[in-house]
This record gives C-alpha cells, structure tokens and sequence, in this order.
C-alpha cells in the first residue's frame, strides 16, 4: 500500500476506510471517482476492495432480506429525531 496519495488523488487509507461506502453507492460521485481511480491503479487496495465485496456479498446470502418491524423502525425513527433536536439547540451532553 502506498502512503500519501496515490492514484486518483486519494491515499490507499482514505480508501479502505470508505470501500463499504463506495460498494453501497453511497459516496459522492467525485469520491466515487477517485476511488474508482485509485482502484483502478494500485493492486494492494484492489485486492482489498475485492474482499470486502465478497464479504458484503456473504452477508447479503445469510441475511435472509429480514426486514425490521414497522414498530422498532418508528421508535428507532422517534429517537433519532429527539437526539437531532437536542444536537440542534446545544442541549445534548454525553454522559
């Protein structure tokens, strides 16, 4: 691996810590280009990238496509909003 950046502008760190990002599609598309160009030319990350495929591809075979039920996902939803407005007016405190 390589240190500082590499292809595509980005270091082989800043790649692994965002390959489940970029396997998701959840990442921009600028970083997704980047990434995809790192990829492309450093052999290390994309050995990597091709483990962490197969282990997200794993994980999608045993999962089974359970789905939460509506009423954990809305207490779930309740307490994220809550949490979200104590962040918003500075009141949240850890503890």
């Amino acid at each position: 691996m390589m240190m500082g950046p590499g292809p595509g502008g980005i270091d082989c760190a800043d790649v692994l810590n965002d390959v489940f990002l970029y396997l998701d599609d959840e990442s921009d598309p600028q970083l997704r280009g980047r990434i995809r160009a790192h990829l492309d030319g450093c052999a290390p990350c994309l050995r990597q990238f091709g483990l962490e495929q197969d282990v997200l591809s794993l994980i999608a075979r045993s999962g089974g496509g359970d789905v939460a039920p509506e009423s954990l996902r809305a207490r779930i939803k309740e307490g994220l909003d809550q949490v979200a407005a104590l962040a918003a007016t500075g009141e949240h405190r850890a503890e």
